[in-house]
């Protein structure tokens, strides 16, 4: 019998839409008649437009205006106690602009639901508690760390990202027998390794030379073309791919110094095939997100990550650097060094990418899916 899955996350910041898109995907790839039928909603489109601003533009503004401030929040609400006033207060505010959240809920009759960031799950523990929700509830953890706000009763499990993960979750009470340990969902397309040499080729790279990807410049480092040219000034023979996402202003100016350096950059705008892109690539510089650094662990991809938030991406740094695959870069300087370093020690970028690969969990949304389905089976 085909199961109707809710997936339920938060566009504040891309890595919770990511998870769910991911276990989504997975839901549509049985060409032999899903066992699952799945529906994927942002919580933001069922707040008001007041909510949606204080929730989200807020969240933007303090990682990308004052990371300090957002480091401090998400520690002290993570030591805030449960029944603590400023606890009370938010929830209330939440429970008053969800309204029609539950509604849709109601009318999608899911068997069962997963949640990709707190908020969810939050508001969904209350309903379950005054059984106004009789569906199991399910929640994917997105980051290498976790942050109290996940931990709600009467959740049906918990996926967590690794062993230590699911170590905090059961120090934070949650029972042993319903935290999963899955990895961070990604896409399918992660799930193989993209051929290098044609993928290489279809973008007009060498797939012999050395190819370092750049995806996220500021805090720190400059923008994207500044932190590009001095890349491409070190010595040594590699080429270089620049991720400008929707910031038609970088690509613009990295495409004029790609003129300057013919046959060495590649500067890419918004792309659906970030995959095929990685596959090309020895190195990767990125911002410490868990998702795109899951990315990475399953393509075997090293990491130099550059300035990350305080909080969650900060916890996530650690987490890389501990286990080997990563570089850590707070500045320019910084970058640069880490850079030369690993281009004169190839052994130690191939000793990363080893390490990579045996952490990677490129099924994680498969197996996500396949234990809520599972657990669905047995309750039907």
């Amino acid at each position: 019998m085909t199961q109707k899955i809710l997936l339920l996350s938060v566009s504040a910041g891309a890595g919770h839409m990511r998870a769910a898109q991911a276990i989504e995907a997975y839901a549509a790839r049985d060409g032999g008649g899903p066992a699952a039928l799945a529906l994927h909603l942002d919580v933001m489109d069922f707040v008001t437009l007041a909510f949606r601003k204080l929730y989200t533009d807020l969240y933007i503004k303090l990682v990308n205006k004052a990371p300090a401030l957002w480091g401090y929040l998400y520690h002290a609400t993570h030591d805030a106690p449960r029944d603590g006033s400023m606890q009370r207060l938010r929830r209330a505010v939440e429970r008053l602009n969800t309204r029609a959240l539950m509604a849709r809920i109601a009318a999608f009759q899911p068997d069962a639901i997963i949640c990709t960031h707190f908020l969810p799950a939050e508001l969904l523990s209350r309903a379950l508690r005054q059984q106004q929700l009789a569906c199991p509830v399910w929640v994917q953890v997105t980051d290498f760390d976790l942050h109290r706000m996940w931990v709600h009763e009467q959740m049906q499990g918990y996926f967590a990202a690794t062993d230590e993960v699911a170590f905090r979750m059961r120090h934070e009470g949650i029972p042993a027998g319903r935290i999963h340990v899955t990895g961070i969902p990604i896409m399918p397309a992660f799930a193989q390794a993209p051929d290098r040499v044609s993928c290489a080729q279809a973008f007009g790279l060498d797939p012999r030379r050395t190819t370092i990807l750049l995806m996220g410049g500021g805090a720190g480092l400059g923008s994207l073309e500044t932190v590009a040219a001095r890349l491409l000034a070190l010595p040594g023979d590699f080429q270089l791919i620049v991720l400008a996402g929707k910031n038609a202003t970088a690509l613009a100016a990295l495409q004029v110094l790609a003129g300057q350096y013919p046959g060495r950059l590649l500067a890419q705008g918004f792309t659906s095939e970030v995959e095929r892109l990685m596959a090309c690539a020895d190195l990767v510089i990125t911002k410490p997100g868990g998702l795109t650094t899951s990315e990475c662990l399953a393509l075997g991809l090293p990491m130099i990550v550059n300035s990350p938030i305080p909080g969650q991406e900060e916890r996530n740094a650690d987490y890389l650097l501990e286990q080997g695959v990563a570089l850590k870069a707070f500045d320019a300087v910084t970058l640069e060094y880490r850079v030369r370093l690993l281009l004169e020690h190839p052994e130690q970028l191939q000793s990363m990418r080893a390490k990579a690969l045996a952490l990677g969990r490129p099924r994680a949304a498969q197996d996500v899916l396949a234990q809520v389905l599972r657990a669905g089976a047995v309750l039907q």
